[in-house]
């Protein structure tokens, strides 16, 4: 991969460019088709369509976080390959933060009006576990993913069985995020003990009770 080098102006345009593109409505094409494509909608409850919007709804606010945890990070990393790894990383998140939000639209929902805090918070994480060092910064990343893992494995569980768009979507972002925490242990990340492990559990599992209905 080769380095790319950029004015530390150049790197504050990329990043208000970045933090508009994720929190404004999704305005391009993601590079990827949506999963969701090739399948029918389903004819939902009312009652299940309002519940798979509000889990998709967290799964789009879990992109948001990801896009800035991601940028958060490139901007504090000490080595060159670790930045171009973690914006890479960010770039194949913005086919799940649009597939998401092209589902939440169908069911005739709307994205998590917190998302700005949630990405300020996120960015302001990943700068720090950045600044720190970069094994612990891709160990942040890895511990991350799997946390959502968890999530979208619970998620799939509660699915309605018919609701055949909404599955291929969680089921490809599973595949791509678990690929994520994989590579950032390979590329050298710490493996986070127990206990900070239940404290980003503890803190996830507040922001997807906000972001729920919210």
């Amino acid at each position: 991969m080769s380095s790319r080098h950029y004015s530390p102006i150049d790197r504050l345009l990329i990043q208000l460019d970045t933090a508009a593109k994720t929190l404004l409505p999704f305005g391009g094409q993601p590079a990827r088709p949506s999963p969701a494509a090739p399948h029918s909608d389903a004819e939902l409850s009312e009652k299940d369509r309002r519940h798979v919007a509000g889990l998709m709804r967290i799964n789009h606010t879990g992109e948001v976080c990801a896009q800035a945890l991601y940028q958060g990070q490139a901007l504090t990393a000490k080595l060159p390959h670790i930045r171009d790894a973690m914006e890479d990383a960010a770039a194949e998140e913005v086919d799940h933060l649009a597939w998401c939000e092209q589902r939440i639209h169908q069911l005739g929902s709307h994205t998590s009006v917190l998302n700005p805090l949630f990405y300020a918070l996120s960015f302001s994480m990943g700068a720090a576990a950045g600044l720190v060092s970069d094994r612990v910064s891709l160990g942040f990343v890895a511990a991350t993913e799997d946390q959502v893992c968890k999530h979208l494995d619970e998620h799939l569980a509660q699915l309605p069985a018919e609701d055949e768009k909404s599955r291929a979507i969680l089921e490809q972002m599973r595949t791509d995020e678990a690929q994520h925490a994989t590579n950032a242990v390979a590329a050298g990340g710490l493996r986070f003990p127990g206990p900070v492990k239940m404290a980003m559990t503890l803190m996830s599992k507040a922001m997807t009770k906000t972001t729920y209905y919210a």
